[in-house]
């Protein structure tokens, strides 16, 4: 038996060489840490410190990447994280890392820490087991990134984090809270994390469209801040499946963004949902929650119908020790297709583009036609309008890609035209009856409803010529929204909007013409407060008027 002393020794000098040397004498000293922690399970954890401590020196361009030197580096951490008898689970601290190829597949972790970490390449942690909370917030995963059949004991926490490839959590259990989310930290008042927060290094936001938004740490009080506020969540750009996954703690994706398929296939939840977004797939998905699971949002078009008592219903997410986590209860009710808003059937999940315009034209009749539905509709548009898009708005742009722009004009021109003030049945007040031609193609026929009290969900969204002149609207989220083109709000009245989170966080961009010409964008605050720090890169106008607050 190594003395533990002159083993910790050991591995913290072979830790030195790791981050002081190059090439074949980097791989050498990550071998002997691998040797080290093969011979002796009980010093794992310190030759894990030592491999996570290179992993998280900085990488900020190809010449401090040293890709060969992390490759090697994550095969060594992985031996050490891969069961063995008799060997306590090994915790790693890879917050701000960035990793290549990674395949942690079939490890178990302690504590897992991964915020702000860059993974480059594929990742895989297919089939993983995290016994304690796993933090992957604000994580960047360059490539296609595994966690089928992955098992989380505790919170699993993916808010913001952003997937450029496609993401698989097929089969994977959740024992706890299923965080896809907002992104921001949320503090309590007196958490020392607070002297530690500018330390943080986020990855660079580099997407499509977006500017940097200045906001991946930015803080929430968490004594006063609820769920609902904060900004964006976590990013697909390709595909994303969390088929047959168990949810046994809350399913939080409120704020995500899904911009290709988002399978649920054979899912179960057992508590809290919050997944409305129109790409969503919920085919053969279960609920086994309760009445006092609030609050429960599925995407337009789904409803759960209760099913019969199922003797051989799954049972709860299994930990790394094997213990089985809370079997869900008899009578899990279905998820089907919602035939009450038909004859819109999901076509904004479809991947073709004719398919989707036909949606945007069934929503805006079915919501002229049910004032109950408006509101719900009014979410499932800025849903899709919230999608990301892998390419960039303006430039030169392929006819598929124009397509997928004029989409978005049209899904923009069909909310306008409804909370344009203007607009009402023939016969009803303020109505006149006529088309208005700030409509165009994809707007109301004549005669369209106005919809009145309606609210925007539209943080993070890329809009193209935007025009909201002359909208009334209740309360609008455009918080990092991100405006192309011109954009008009000129003489529209909100009774409250937000661009920003507070100070520059998460301030939106306007990368074109606007105007707010005798627009009223608070009923409390004025317009320099509600636009400060707000970024425009071409001519803009302020509104004028003073907010007046009712008694």
């Amino acid at each position: 038996m190594v003395d533990d002393a002159a083993g910790v020794e050991e591995c913290r000098a072979a830790g030195r060489q790791v981050l002081a040397a190059a090439g074949g004498q980097r791989e050498a000293a990550l071998g002997r840490l691998a040797e080290v922690g093969a011979a002796h399970p009980d010093l794992r954890q310190h030759a894990a410190d030592a491999v996570c401590a290179y992993l998280r020196t900085p990488a900020d361009g190809p010449a401090n990447l040293d890709a060969d030197g992390r490759r090697v580096a994550g095969r060594v951490l992985a031996g050490l994280l891969r069961p063995d008898a008799g060997a306590s689970a090994v915790g790693v601290d890879l917050a701000g890392a960035t990793l290549v190829d990674a395949d942690l597949g079939g490890c178990v972790l302690a504590g897992a820490r991964f915020d702000d970490a860059r993974f480059l390449g594929t990742t895989s942690f297919a089939g993983a087991r995290f016994a304690r909370e796993a933090i992957f917030a604000r994580a960047l995963f360059h490539g296609a990134a595994r966690f089928d059949e992955a098992h989380f004991a505790a919170d699993a926490v993916f808010g913001r984090a952003r997937f450029r490839g496609p993401a698989s959590f097929a089969g994977a259990a959740f024992g706890g809270l299923a965080w896809f989310g907002r992104g921001e930290e949320e503090f309590w008042e007196d958490d020392p994390a607070w002297d530690t927060i500018e330390e943080v290094r986020p990855a660079e936001w580099d997407e499509p469209n977006e500017d940097d938004p200045g906001w991946p740490v930015a803080v929430l009080m968490g004594d006063y801040q609820e769920w609902t506020e904060g900004g964006d969540g976590a990013r697909f750009v390709g595909p994303a499946s969390f088929s047959r996954a168990r949810f046994a703690g809350p399913a939080w994706f409120y704020k995500a963004r899904f911009g290709a398929e988002a399978t649920f296939g054979g899912a179960w939840f057992s508590g809290p949902v919050h997944l409305d977004q129109p790409a969503v797939d919920l085919t053969d998905a279960r609920w086994a929650g309760s009445a006092d699971d609030e609050p429960m949002c599925w995407p337009l078009g789904w409803t759960s119908e209760l099913g019969p008592d199922d003797a051989n219903e799954p049972a709860g997410p299994q930990g790394p020790s094997g213990a089985q986590g809370p079997a869900a209860p008899g009578g899990a009710a279905v998820l089907v297709p919602d035939g009450s808003v038909a004859p819109y059937a999901r076509q904004l999940a479809d991947p073709d583009p004719e398919v989707r315009r036909v949606g945007l034209r069934v929503l805006g009749e079915l919501g002229d036609a049910r004032t109950e539905l408006r509101q719900r509709v009014v979410d499932a548009v800025c849903g899709y309008l919230r999608a990301p898009l892998p390419f960039h708005v303006t430039g030169e742009l392929t006819a598929g890609q124009a397509g997928e722009v004029e989409l978005r004009r049209a899904a923009q021109r069909l909310l306008a035209a409804r909370l344009r003030q203007g607009a009402g049945a023939p016969g009803e007040p303020g109505g006149s009856g006529r088309p208005d031609e700030r409509n165009g193609p994809g707007g109301p026929a004549s005669g369209a409803v106005h919809w009145a009290g309606m609210s925007l969900s539209l943080s993070g969204a890329t809009l193209v010529d935007l025009d909201l002149g002359g909208c009334a609207v209740d309360h609008a989220d455009f918080t990092a929204a991100q405006f192309h083109g011109v954009t008009r709000f000129d003489g529209s009245t909100f009774q409250g909007a937000v661009f920003r989170l507070g100070g520059p966080e998460g301030r939106a961009s306007f990368h074109g013409d606007v105007t707010f010409a005798d627009a009223r964008l608070d009923r409390f605050r004025a317009p320099a407060e509600v636009l400060g720090a707000v970024v425009f890169h071409a001519t803009h106008d302020l509104p004028t008027p003073t907010p007046t607050p009712t008694p």
